[in-house]
């Protein structure tokens, strides 16, 4: 948010109270680079594992790993238990009709970065399964969307950026979010911005219905993967790099998905 002053009091530019948190801004920005680039491990010389080191462009794995212990650990007394619960008191098509909401509920964000990413055509149809969920589908409660035609396609801020050619910048292990880069972590930043559920006023109970959407859309999307976590856990050499590799490889694919998406604007059905 850009601040707003209209004060006819011209104070001098080190004392402007607008400037100040955009200096403390920086000043964490560039302590948190400092920190990155003092943890970056130094491109190995040898061909083979230069080679490697390039492919997983992870040169902060160091500092990732102890964040993806941490995680876990955090996840094994938290997230995990409340997410085993949840699976267990609440019924498969109550939780599934839950997630369809949830993902209704971000069609919005969806819609922006369809918008952003240059395709109207993906973002009309974001945009008609928004309506349709909503109405007909009670609040988002039954995919009714998909069964018209419109099944739901994944978009973000991050993709949107990569299919305008942003690099994705170092590969970056998130405490509780999970995989992420540079360009990703900036890009959850502007979806916090394009959700407009995060705008809802005070009053009606609409603050606490956003609190309660945002926390259930953690549980139930912590209790969906719940299995193949666990399983990953158990099975992998190296759990770790096997998520780093899948979580690249899957946002390699889908960026490639958005930017061959060459259909016309007009649907099917139109003509």
């Amino acid at each position: 948010m850009r601040a707003v002053t209209g004060s006819n009091l011209q104070p001098s530019r080190s004392c402007t109270p607008a400037r100040r948190p955009r200096r403390i801004t920086r000043l964490f920005a560039g302590l948190g680079l400092a920190a990155l680039a003092g943890c970056a491990a130094p491109p190995p010389k040898d061909p083979d594992a230069l080679a490697e080191y390039r492919e997983a462009n992870d040169p902060y794995e160091s500092l990732n790993r102890k964040m993806y212990d941490v995680s876990m650990t955090l996840d094994k007394y938290s997230m995990r238990p409340v997410a085993k619960a949840y699976v267990w008191a609440v019924p498969y098509r109550v939780r599934q009709s839950l997630g369809n909401m949830v993902q209704t509920m971000n069609e919005p964000v969806v819609f922006f970065n369809d918008v952003g990413a240059g395709r109207p055509r993906r973002a009309g149809d974001a945009f008609v399964r928004w309506c349709i969920n909503m109405v007909a589908g009670v609040g988002g409660l039954v995919d009714v969307a998909k069964y018209a035609g419109y099944p739901h396609h994944d978009n973000d801020a991050g993709l949107t950026l990569a299919t305008w050619g942003v690099p994705s910048g170092p590969y970056l292990f998130m405490p509780m979010l999970g995989p992420s880069s540079i360009r990703d972590g900036i890009g959850y930043g502007i979806d916090t911005g394009l959700q407009p559920f995060n705008y809802v006023p005070r009053g009606y109970g609409l603050l606490t219905f956003n609190w309660a959407y945002n926390i259930m859309g953690m549980i139930n999307g912590r209790a969906d993967h719940l299995d193949a976590l666990d399983q990953l856990q158990k099975d992998a050499l190296d759990p770790y790099a096997t998520i780093r590799s899948a979580y690249q490889q899957q946002r390699k694919a889908q960026a490639e998905a958005i930017r061959n998406d060459h259909r016309a604007t007009v649907p099917d059905w139109y003509n």
